[in-house]
């Protein structure tokens, strides 16, 4: 088995950036989903809400995050600076702390985006000081934490589960999904489709080690093309995802795994970095 792709998205549901290797952090890889786009409550916002999110360009320089839209001149927000202001936010049921990046993000991401729930949008950092918990429910003994994600810390996927779904969707006429729509950290490859479900845990050449904690529950975002946002055909692959029984046991629609970092912070993973899987006991 080898890690076929690294990808982070450095905004939560804006576009992700391919990387050759990613630095493992307790958070996850370094980087991923470290801001996020609110609205005036401080409710967060993802293409579920607005799909045009998928059209703004996320790059990482030494200095800055930059964010590229074809219909704006590019926003650039310092990766140091100035103490920015605390506010609280909301992902799902969690409340947590965030810094806002000011009026120069807002006003950009208003324009572009548009106002949401007759407000403006703002953006927000995870502060480096404080830490939002991984449920416990699928931990055990086991403690993780996260920035914004929806709830982990990382989003393992397989490339033959994918071919897998693909077969089925050209065979009922639909064309085939790439990986983007499943907006994974890691691709992997190697072993028979939906293997995933019975791995325990990934361990690389390099020492870490990733815990597959909870089986990923997809929403209508996979639905949606990672470039535009619009969704080519409603309800597909999830239709076809709930049919396949992909999860067994679980009800729904499935594709992929959630993760904890066990071992190797501060390493790095590499594309074409080998990988054994230990299955569950």
């Amino acid at each position: 088995m080898r890690i076929t792709q690294l990808t982070i998205y450095p905004v939560k549901s804006l576009r992700g950036i391919a990387l050759d290797s990613a630095r493992l952090t307790e958070r996850g890889l370094a980087f991923d989903r470290h801001w996020m786009i609110v609205d005036a409550e401080g409710r967060f916002v993802t293409q579920r809400e607005i799909p045009a999110m998928a059209r703004v360009t996320v790059r990482l320089t030494e200095d800055a995050l930059v964010l590229e839209h074809p219909e704006a001149a590019p926003l650039t927000v310092a990766l140091a600076g100035p103490a920015r202001p605390r506010c609280e936010v909301s992902i799902w049921k969690d409340r947590c702390e965030a810094l806002d990046e000011g009026a120069p993000a807002a006003g950009w991401l208003t324009e572009v985006l548009g106002r949401h729930r007759d407000g403006a949008l703002r953006l927000v950092r995870f502060p480096e000081d404080r830490r939002r918990a991984v449920e416990a429910d699928y931990l055990g003994d086991e403690a993780a934490h996260t920035a914004f994600p929806d709830g982990y810390p990382l989003l393992v996927t397989h490339r033959a589960s994918l071919d897998r779904l693909n077969q089925r969707l050209l065979a009922k006429g639909l064309d085939a999904v790439p990986m983007s729509r499943f907006r994974p950290n890691l691709v992997v490859e190697g072993g028979a489709p939906f293997a995933e479900v019975d791995w325990e845990a990934l361990t690389t050449e390099s020492g870490v080690r990733l815990g597959l904690r909870k089986p990923c529950k997809r929403c209508k975002i996979i639905t949606q093309d990672q470039h535009t946002g619009e969704a080519p055909a409603p309800k597909e692959p999830l239709r076809t995802l709930v049919e396949m029984d992909t999860q067994p046991g679980w009800r729904g629609a499935f594709f992929g795994q959630n993760a904890i970092p066990l071992e190797g912070i501060g390493r790095s993973l590499r594309v074409g970095e080998r990988l054994t899987a230990m299955p569950r006991g």
